[in-house]
């Protein structure tokens, strides 16, 4: 039985993921296929990161991903496919997969789309499709794709330091308002060294307490710990953080608008004073 991941910005408004689902049980019906989510936010690399390098973590050795966001930002001509920490890993190649495992993949080839062909979403995956068929009959990445190619990278969004600070962007706020921010516990400890902190948001909301769990704090209270996948989470125990302070998403769209909306970029950032 081979295990399939599947991780999109689709939605599930339309036909489009069950199009998909069938393609792959078109392959081999012997499969099981895992939704990681299909409700990411269009656009926003980093959202899709950070959930698939949480998930994929704890899938067993040979699991095959497939990562369909933000398709089409340019025109496609190909689709990537990697081999990497003995997982499949198959996206646009639009530098998604060099954020998603932090770095260059220990392998990867391109799979063209065909000549001719419009480069819709279900023509690319239909190309990873049949590369998954060929994995399944035990062929080796250079005979499936094409391996001297140049991909598009991206970085990982990353948190701003000085000496006394760290400031990070908020990554995700998920299903019960609580807010998930792009600093790891390593990241953390490694810039506090040992020394006071407080945590601030909102220019004026202050936690000065890393917790193992929301009970840690009386209901209606702030709290912060790190969650299951390593990341600072900011919530309130019984309560929606993000709807009560206005917090809001990272946005790359937004980052670049005018200096006129700077003031929204209070909402998105969490930044950590050391003394």
């Amino acid at each position: 039985m081979s295990i399939i991941t599947l991780t999109t910005d689709i939605g599930q408004q339309d036909y489009l993921v069950a199009a998909v689902k069938g393609q792959l049980y078109s392959v081999s019906e012997n499969l099981t296929i895992v939704d990681v989510s299909h409700q990411l936010s269009s656009f926003n690399y980093p959202q899709a990161a950070y959930f698939c390098c949480s998930a994929f973590h704890y899938f067993p050795s040979g699991t095959f991903h497939i990562v369909l966001v933000n398709m089409f930002d340019q025109k496609p001509k190909q689709m990537l496919l990697a081999y990497h920490n003995k997982q499949y890993i198959a996206c646009a190649d639009n530098g998604l997969l060099t954020m998603i495992i932090d770095g260059a993949p220990e392998r990867v080839v391109a799979l063209p789309l065909p000549e001719g062909e419009r480069p819709t979403t279900l023509t690319c995956t239909q190309v990873i499709a049949n590369a998954l068929w060929q994995i399944l009959a035990g062929k080796d990445l250079d005979y499936i794709g094409e391996s001297d190619i140049t991909i598009v990278e991206k970085l990982r969004l990353k948190y701003v330091n000085s000496p006394t600070t760290m400031e990070g962007q908020i990554l995700y706020i998920d299903n019960f308002e609580n807010v998930i921010v792009n600093i790891t516990k390593a990241d953390f400890d490694r810039e506090r060294n040992g020394r006071n902190f407080k945590i601030v948001f909102k220019r004026d909301e202050v936690i000065d307490t890393i917790s193992e769990t929301y009970a840690c704090v009386p209901q209606g209270e702030k709290v912060a710990f790190f969650n299951s996948s390593g990341y600072l989470e900011i919530a309130i125990n019984k309560g929606n953080a993000a709807g009560l302070f206005g917090l809001q998403g990272f946005s790359e769209a937004m980052q670049k608008q005018s200096i006129s909306l700077q003031n929204k970029w209070f909402y998105q950032t969490v930044k950590i004073f050391f003394e």
